[in-house]
């Protein structure tokens, strides 16, 4: 008999390849899709497409995770086996601009799913993923792992850690099956555009076919362990196969700083970057033609800098058996490679797909 899961958040680049996944090991998937991204192509739906996840075993649902009445009525509906909640306000320079619905989005659309299956009794037939995220450890030093001290750097690390604990308490409390993924940075071709790594490859790709000006970043120097968001969808079902919940980090285990994602980006299609001046005045410069690549933006500054994120997941590897599969070399390859492909077809890979 094949098994019922519901994910939040499945039109992100998370959702859309987990649901990916669990399609492709029989699963029946339903999915939550924000309203305001239901009634945006782009944004809706574009992921899903893009992986072309046109099954009838595929059932999107629109709504909010904020809704509690209305979370609690569709889980009662769907009576799923496994729920993911991936849903999340998830981009940490704005989380300073919007801290109050950071929270209630992060923290109380938890607390919504944990308290709809506490109501509906189900804890003893339902396994429940939260996601977390090594902005909770912030300026702990690295490496970071499932004890390190969690000192949080911005609104976004302070709600997820509010639900990280959350997710703890319920299972203590009340016996919930639930586990939290601590995710360090993982990325992919389906990654929204406002991240650092999608600007960059697709900066890269624009500046091969004849871009002039320059792409302006911030904090070049901050460290950060990126792996690729596919492999680690896995991980995320493996947590709920196991006979206990826990909690588990899961990350590349390697740490590389953003300029050296630049200088890697850019050496893929044979430029090499000289860096010249300092501080906010320094540029990239193309070391053969003298054209300015880079520039830097203050206002892309964090008020609060997350500077060393470096994952340890050795309790993954040897409880889930769990590691990951693509590299740092082969990850940017693969953006840069559909950036690429989107430029040719002169759209977005979910509307080619579509």
């Amino acid at each position: 008999m094949s098994k019922t899961a519901f994910i939040t958040g499945i039109a992100g680049q998370d959702g859309a390849y987990l649901a990916q996944f669990l399609l492709g090991k029989g699963y029946k998937v339903h999915g939550l899709v924000r309203w305001d991204s239901a009634s945006e192509p782009y944004e809706g739906r574009s992921r899903i497409n893009a992986l072309r996840l046109n099954s009838q075993n595929l059932t999107l649902h629109m709504g909010d995770i904020t809704d509690a009445n209305a979370l609690t009525a569709l889980i009662k509906k769907i009576k799923p086996n496994e729920i993911y909640n991936l849903a999340a306000l998830s981009q940490v320079h704005v989380s300073f601009q919007t801290p109050a619905s950071t929270l209630d989005i992060n923290t109380n659309g938890t607390l919504n799913i944990l308290e709809a299956v506490r109501i509906l009794g189900l804890e003893k037939s339902v396994r429940i993923y939260q996601a977390s995220s090594s902005e909770m450890f912030g300026s702990t030093p690295p490496p970071q792992n499932e004890h390190s001290s969690m000192m949080p750097c911005s609104p976004y690390g302070v709600a997820k850690l509010a639900a990280y604990h959350l997710a703890r308490t319920y299972r203590e409390a009340y016996g919930l099956f639930v586990s939290n993924g601590i995710l360090f940075n993982h990325e992919s071709p389906l990654r929204g555009e406002d991240f650092v790594t999608r600007k960059i490859a697709r900066a890269v790709v624009e500046f091969e076919q004849g871009r002039t000006e320059p792409l302006k970043l911030g904090n070049l120097d901050a460290m950060r362990d990126w792996g690729f968001a596919e492999d680690f969808v896995k991980g995320m079902w493996l947590m709920l196969q196991q006979k206990m919940a826990d909690d588990f980090v899961l990350s590349s285990g390697e740490a590389h700083s953003v300029r050296t994602f630049v200088e890697r980006a850019f050496s893929y299609i044979g430029v090499e970057i000289d860096w010249q001046g300092e501080g906010e005045s320094e540029q990239g410069i193309d070391a053969q033609s003298g054209r300015v690549l880079i520039t830097i933006d203050a206002q892309l500054f964090r008020p609060l800098e997350v500077n060393y994120l470096l994952g340890d997941a050795s309790k993954a590897a040897k409880t889930l058996g769990w590691a990951p599969e693509t590299d740092f070399e082969t990850l940017i390859g693969l953006m840069i490679n559909e950036e690429r492909n989107i430029s040719q077809n002169g759209s977005g890979p979910w509307l080619k797909a579509g």
